[in-house]
Order: C-alpha cells, then sequence, then structure tokens
C-alpha cells in the first residue's frame, strides 16, 4: 500500500529558482527510507511540505488517509510552564481521558450499579488495556532512559532546554504518540552513541513508516532500506542502503562518463564526415548535402548531453613534523570533579607515536573534560599528564570561535593562518570556499563551515599530535568526506572525541571508553569493539540468570484422587485452548486500536474468555492440592 506518494512536485523560494523541480516519487507502507543530497538541495523543505507546514507552488502531495504523521525538526509551542514531563505525558492524553472517564464511572457505580454503568466501565477499561494505558509509564521510562533523558530534565521546564534537548524530548513524544509515519530530520544530530543505538534498535522494530534525512552514515546503512537522493530538485533512486546507495552512485557516474566520451567520439567523426560530404556536395554530388544535413542533427542531439559532473575532491594535506619518542601522553591517577560531580577518579593511559585513538561515551562522562587536561587548558585534581617534549600539537574545537567574529574568511586566514593572499585563496579553495565565498564574514557561516575553514587553519601548521571534539558534528556528507580525505593522509598521532561511527570505523586503531568514571582502553576497530562489548553484556547477563540452586521436593508424595490426572491432563488442554483464544483476542484488539467501537465488542469477547479462564483455573488448582 502506497502511504505517501509525490508527483511532478516543483517549489521555489526565489522567481526562476527551483529548490524541487519535478520532484516524483513514492513511499509504501513499513518502508524505511533515507532521503540523501547536498545541503541546500531541498531534503528539509521536501519535509516540511509533507508535514502541511510548506506550500508547494505545482504537483501532487497525498498521504494515504488516516495515517498519522509526525516531524522530528518541529517543535511544538507548548503552554507557560510545561515541563519537560508534562510534555511526555501529553502524548498519552488520550488515555489520561480515558482513566478519568473510569474512575467517573467507578464514582457513580457507588451510587448506582446499574448493568448499563458496568458495561460502559468495562468497555472503557478493555480499551485501556487495548491502548497500553497499564503499561505507559513503563514505556515512558523506558524511551526516556533511551534517549538519554534523565529525571532532572524531566523536571525541567521544557523552554529553558537547549534545541537538541527539544529535539530529544520531541523525538520521545512522537515515539509515544504511536505515529504512522516518521519524519525524521537529522535525527542523531544531539544522541550519544548509547541513545543512537537505542533510537536504531525502535526504528527497526518500528512497524510505520519512516523517512530519514540523515549526515550519519551508519545510521543509514542499519535503518534505512533505500535511499531517494534530491538531484537538482528530481529523485534518483537507490534499492539499497548508504553503503549500497555510495557503489551504486558510482557506478552511475562511471556509466554515464563512459557514455558521454563515447558520444564526444561519435561527434568528433560525425563532424568530419559532415564536412567531408559538404565539400563532395559543392564539387557536384548534390545530394551529399542532404546527408550532411542529417548527420549535423544528429550531433546537436548527442551535444545536449552534458558531462556528468562529481564533487570535487578537497586537495589538501597537513603538514606534519616528524615525532622523535616512543610516548606522545602519559597520564598516571589523574582525577577530575566539579564540585560534588566525579567525572572521573584515577585514570592511567599512555599515547604512542603514530597510534589512532577515539575517545568515545556517552554525553556528560567528561570526554571535552580529559581533552582539556590533555591541552592544558584545565589541571588534574590529583595525579599529573605529561606530553613528549617534541609534540607540536593542533586542536580542533567542538564549537569554533574565532578572534574577530566581524572579518572575512579571507582575512582569518592571512592574519591567524600567517599567509600571504594568493597562499589564503588557494587553502580556503582547497577547502571548497572559492570565488567570493572568501569574503564572507566569518559570523555569518554555519556551524560545519567554521569548523572546516578552522581545519583548513590547522593544516598550515606543522604538527604531530592533532587532537579533534567532534570533528565531523556540524558537517554534511560531502565535507565529511573531505576531512576524512586530509586525514587519510595524517600519519602522525590522532586523538579525537566522536560518535561518527563511520569515522571511528575508519580512523581509530585503538578505542577509550570513558564510563562511569573508569577508562576501558580496547586496542582494535570499532566494529571489533561492538562484538567485545555485545559479548560482554551478554557473560554479564548469563551471571545475572543464574539462579540458587533449587530446594529439593519433600520426599513423600501427596496422594491424589482416582481419575485426577487424567481430569488434570483434559483440564489443562481447555486452559491453553482459552490462553490462545486471548491471545488471538490481544492480537485483533492491537489492530484496531483506533476503532473504538470494534474495542468494545472486542472487550466484551474478552471479559467472557477471562470468566472462563478464571474457573478453569480454580478447578486445576483443586484438583492439584
Amino acid at each position: 500500500m502506497i502511504e505517501i506518494s509525490v508527483n511532478n512536485l516543483i517549489k521555489s523560494f526565489e522567481v526562476g529558482q527551483n529548490v524541487l523541480d519535478g520532484l516524483s516519487f513514492h513511499v509504501n507502507s513499513g518502508e524505511r527510507v533515507g532521503i540523501l543530497g547536498p545541503n541546500g538541495c531541498g531534503k528539509t523543505t521536501l519535509f516540511r511540505i509533507l508535514s502541511g507546514e510548506y506550500d508547494y507552488d505545482e504537483g501532487e502531495v497525498m498521504i494515504a488517509p488516516g495515517k498519522r504523521l509526525g516531524l522530528i525538526s518541529q517543535i511544538p509551542v507548548y503552554p507557560a510552564g510545561w515541563t519537560v514531563e508534562d510534555v511526555l505525558r501529553d502524548a498519552h492524553r488520550r488515555l489520561y481521558e480515558l482513566a478519568e472517564r473510569m474512575d467517573a464511572l467507578i464514582a457513580q457505580m457507588e451510587q448506582d450499579n446499574s448493568p448499563a454503568l458496568l458495561q460502559e466501565y468495562d468497555r472503557a477499561s478493555a480499551a485501556f488495556q487495548a491502548l497500553g494505558g497499564y503499561d505507559m509509564e513503563l514505556e515512558r521510562n523506558r524511551v526516556a532512559n533511551g534517549l538519554d533523558i534523565s529525571a532532572a530534565m524531566r523536571a525541567q521546564d521544557f523552554e529553558t532546554l537547549s534545541g537538541g534537548e527539544k529535539t530529544r524530548v520531541n523525538l520521545a513524544r512522537l515515539i509515544f504518540e504511536d505515529t504512522d509515519i516518521l519524519l525524521l530530520d537529522e535525527p542523531t544530530n544531539h544522541l550519544d552513541l548509547r541513545a543512537t543505538e537505542w533510537l536504531e534498535d525502535y526504528l527497526l522494530r518500528f512497524k510505520g513508516t519512516v523517512l530519514a534525512i540523515s549526515h550519519d552514515r551508519w545510521f543509514l546503512d542499519r535503518v534505512v532500506q533505500r535511499c531517494i537522493e534530491i538531484s537538482e530538485g528530481k529523485a534518483e533512486f537507490y534499492s539499497g542502503n548508504y553503503s549500497f546507495y555510495v557503489e551504486e552512485r558510482q557506478r552511475r557516474f562511471d556509466e554515464k562518463l563512459k557514455q558521454y566520451e563515447k558520444d564526444q567520439a561519435k561527434i568528433e567523426q560525425l563532424t568530419r564526415a559532415a564536412a567531408q560530404m559538404h565539400l563532395w556536395a559543392f564539387m557536384g554530388a548534390d545530394k551529399l548535402h542532404k546527408r550532411a544535413f542529417a548527420m549535423e542533427k544528429r550531433i546537436e542531439k548527442l551535444q545536449q548531453s552534458d558531462k556528468p559532473r562529481t564533487e570535487r575532491k578537497m586537495n589538501a594535506k597537513f603538514k606534519q613534523r616528524e615525532f622523535e619518542g616512543d610516548e606522545v601522553l602519559i597520564a598516571d591517577d589523574i582525577s577530575k570533579a566539579y564540585g560534588e560531580r566525579r567525572l572521573f577518579d584515577k585514570l592511567c593511559l599512555t599515547l604512542r607515536g603514530g597510534e589512532r585513538v577515539a575517545l568515545i561515551g556517552d554525553n556528560g562522562t567528561g570526554k571535552s573534560t580529559l581533552l582539556k587536561l590533555i591541552l592544558g587548558e584545565e589541571t588534574p585534581d590529583s595525579g599529573y599528564l605529561r606530553l613528549g617534549p617534541s609534540i607540536r600539537k593542533a586542536y580542533l574545537p567542538q564549537t569554533v570561535r574565532f578572534s574577530d567574529e566581524s572579518a572575512t574568511m579571507l582575512d582569518i586566514m592571512r592574519y591567524e593562518g600567517r599567509c600571504e593572499a594568493q597562499e589564503a585563496r588557494d587553502r580556503l579553495a582547497a577547502f571548497g570556499f572559492r570565488g567570493e565565498d572568501v569574503f564572507t564574514p566569518v559570523s555569518a557561516l554555519s556551524g560545519g563551515e567554521r569548523s572546516r575553514l578552522r581545519l583548513c587553519m590547522l593544516m598550515g601548521r606543522d604538527i604531530n599530535f592533532l587532537i579533534l571534539d567532534e570533528p565531523t558534528n556540524h558537517l554534511d556528507i560531502a565535507s565529511r568526506e573531505w576531512m576524512e580525505d586530509a586525514l587519510e593522509d595524517f600519519s602522525q598521532t590522532l586523538l579525537f572525541v566522536s560518535h561518527d561511527r563511520w569515522l571511528i570505523e575508519k580512523f581509530a586503531t585503538r578505542i577509550w571508553l570513558l564510563e562511569n568514571g573508569a577508562l576501558t582502553d580496547y586496542r582494535g576497530d570499532y566494529r571489533e569493539f561492538s562484538a567485545w562489548r555485545e559479548r560482554q553484556r551478554s557473560l554479564q547477563q548469563q551471571e545475572k540468570a543464574k539462579l540458587p540452586p533449587q530446594e529439593k521436593a519433600p520426599a513423600a508424595k501427596r496422594q491424589k484422587a482416582p481419575n485426577a490426572g487424567k481430569a488434570l491432563a483434559k483440564l489443562e488442554r481447555e486452559i491453553a485452548r482459552t490462553e490462545e483464544a486471548l491471545k488471538a483476542l490481544e492480537a485483533e484488539e492491537s489492530a484496531n486500536a483506533s476503532d473504538y467501537q470494534k474495542l468494545m465488542e472486542l472487550a466484551a469477547q474478552r471479559e467472557t474468555l477471562d470468566e472462563q479462564l478464571l474457573a478453569l483455573y480454580e478447578q486445576w488448582e483443586a484438583l492439584n492440592i
């Protein structure tokens, strides 16, 4: 069944410049689709059109009737003074209204026990159970914990949260509302690794439809089943996850380039032949003019195809200073706390030349603080930390600031990067800043552009120890690939904090996991580390599952009545049949969760089966005494 249908969609914000220019695609029920394309291609505009926030100029947009759609990038306006808990509870508003009605019916039944009231209460109770009312508190805690919405955050006013925190709360609210179609616009941007993995597992179990815009390539690989790339306002389709998309896109590009080169060779051949025929025609063979004109028409058609273009690769490399010695960093028994909050205690670590280490862990565990200790921006409460004598370090922070926010990129490169104007322009061009772009004030740059500019400046220094704090956090996929190209050639020591598992897997040869105040040091890549962690969790669960030895049953056996065994076996078969009927009924209730009348009918059937099962249990208990 088609749940989303978009046909020949056109949308422009400026006259003559269509962001979406004839976009068409269909999404079937239950599909998980990745929406790809460079920044500015219209991905978020498409989502806002689907959600009804934006209108469109031409085309058709159809959402299947009765399907509830939720957009993660939209933050609803809530009443003043609402806490995060109020926002989360509001998603269960229908259930709370049903619970209030049940309470009112109970109060009425204290004065009037008429059959009509009893039946209405039974129907309401059955609907409350079918909609998950008895488990909603448990579900709310489960989802909040998974998305790192702490008890302290749940007590805060919603308006006091940061943009990222509001996004997490809104995502939780959409999950509670049992939305049929989820539109996720960069859902992992403000999640740590644990919360991202929780979200992935949730989406893999989610029975509805998912459309996701994301720069998290690992997330796309795990979650999406096919990809739609928006290119020049139109859709290109790829029937697989992100890795499939990368390979198939390159294959299509190579094929188009090969065809273009064949067309160019054919144009050259036909041009020569047409010229020769015109010459022969002037020499008396007039009929050859006609053939020459036909060739020129064919040439015109071949010339209509443009040369396929690909993203320009970043042509930049780090200057590197050879490291002399063995140890880049030694830390012994370092501890750090802020007031009563202790981040870590007695950490010991050694980093050697040429190693590539990913520092990972949940938000708030102290990763950025550990980097500040290494950089000398803060001092440990105890222990010592020392860098090798020949170390020349460079640092890319998570939030990039410049000394003069009104200065242009060119000025910043010239004065802070200490280079001439032409060299500054060449280095900026290598990072995608070309032409008039270099005169843009740094105050007008996005987070990703600021990180790119700072990285461009770092590349001009002689360094042998590069420290990065969430280097890909604000970058689109093309910019992430540019950064990876630069890091590929950096052979010195690399330490980086990241939630980008694609980056971690590509570069890390060692994982430092910071959690519960301690550091786990694993030598290997991210996939190996994840497999090791899974084995550790499995072993822990097995240990917890071990039960104490069962007490031996008394030697003396109870005497049973004659033929009790046959009666008991028959009774157990009846119990099993009744339980199966109840399970089937539960499945039918879930399938009709939005049909109140149907739920009332099913509730009456459930009541009858519950009474039968209770009577059977009583008989079974009597036979076992």
